[in-house]
């Protein structure tokens, strides 16, 4: 069964026109994202649909696909929990953050929950070193969590509420954040649910250390281990945010 229906393919084209002649393997990303979005993660098929765009080979593509952890090559729930446990964050708590959220989903590291709705991730790196510990949830960045924090997060998602990131606009479920970051979406028509607050520990540190923290790229730091790093190839530049991927 196709990934790319004949609208995502069309959309898919329109993608692929933004990248200059003989340059279009820098659409690899976008795309990607593209094919995440449909089933909230990226399949053989997907893989095979974007290589035949893009006029590439499959491995061409899957080298991408395994050098970023923010695209997921295995079941992926409707919101993916990615909590960083690099040096800085795991100094400032990161750890028990981390055992708190498996305790709390009742799940283990890359597993989904029983019911579709949480996937738990390990991230290397978020590149937020300043705001540590960092969760990210679909993208969305929650700085300074705590394990109480992270219960907060958790019950205000299970509730079917949007939480308010630390920055910017929750973006909805993991396939829709795919969505945006293919650069077919805006993002949301509407900011985070009224009334909602951030979770505790999820915006700590005073008003003035939250308006002077930097802006964080997308999660995922250094994703895959060296060796991936290194000969992972046809890394892709392009004009969307996405393209810049950090992980």
């Amino acid at each position: 069964m196709s990934v790319l229906t004949p609208e995502l393919r069309a959309e898919a084209e329109r993608v692929k026109a933004r990248y200059p002649s003989g340059r279009e393997r820098s659409a690899i990303m976008p795309l990607l994202y593209l094919a995440q979005s449909v089933e909230g993660q990226v399949t053989r098929e997907g893989l095979r649909e974007v290589a035949a765009v893009l006029g590439l080979t499959t491995a061409e593509v899957e080298a991408v696909a395994t050098f970023y952890t923010m695209l997921r090559l295995r079941r992926t729930g409707r919101h993916v929990v990615a909590v960083c446990t690099n040096l800085s964050c795991a100094l400032r708590g990161a750890n028990e953050v981390y055992e708190h959220a498996r305790e709390t989903l009742g799940v283990g590291g890359e597993e989904t929950t029983e019911d579709g709705e949480f996937t738990l991730h390990e991230e290397e790196c978020l590149a937020a070193c300043d705001a540590a510990p960092v969760v990210a949830v679909n993208f969305a960045f929650f700085d300074r969590m705590t394990p109480d924090g992270i219960d907060a997060l958790i019950r205000t998602l299970r509730d079917g509420r949007s939480p308010t990131p630390t920055r910017g606009r929750f973006p909805g479920d993991f396939r829709a954040a795919s969505r945006i970051l293919a650069g077919v979406d805006g993002g949301p028509a509407t900011g985070p649910t009224p009334g909602a607050e951030p979770p505790p520990g999820g915006m700590g540190g005073s008003s003035s250390e939250r308006e002077g923290a930097s802006g964080s790229p997308p999660p995922g730091g250094m994703g895959g281990s060296s060796s991936e790093r290194e000969g992972a190839s046809g890394s892709p530049s392009g004009e969307d945010a996405s393209n810049r991927g950090s992980m």
